[in-house]
């Protein structure tokens, strides 16, 4: 009986700190407002409607703790976070369109 109650008890905990983990639920947005170019706000529901997974870019380009990652233009203009498919052959170029994403 013991066993089972701290199994519970266990359990009730993961549950209820598993979506504190998470920076962005499913279909849902974040939107970064530090940029001197503007507001940046990504939505999920947008990447899951050109049928991307939240699996295909976490954990392998974006880590799962919100703020981990250092996201710079310079980054991902090498390639890297946004511009592992940002760049102009998966998805519009994050070099040419600016404002696709900064608003102002």
């Amino acid at each position: 009986m013991k066993k089972l109650l701290m199994l519970a008890i266990i359990l009730t905990f993961a549950l209820a700190f598993i979506g504190t983990s998470m920076a962005v639920p499913p279909g849902k947005t974040i939107v970064f407002t530090k940029s001197p170019m503007g507001k940046v706000t990504f939505s999920g529901k947008i990447h899951a409607d050109a049928g991307l997974k939240c699996t295909d870019c976490h954990p392998k380009i974006f880590k799962m703790k919100k703020g981990a990652d250092k996201i710079t233009m310079q980054a991902i203009f090498a390639g890297k976070f946004c511009g592992a498919c940002h760049n102009g052959k998966i998805a519009f170029n994050a070099k040419t369109s600016c404002m696709k994403c900064h608003k102002k």
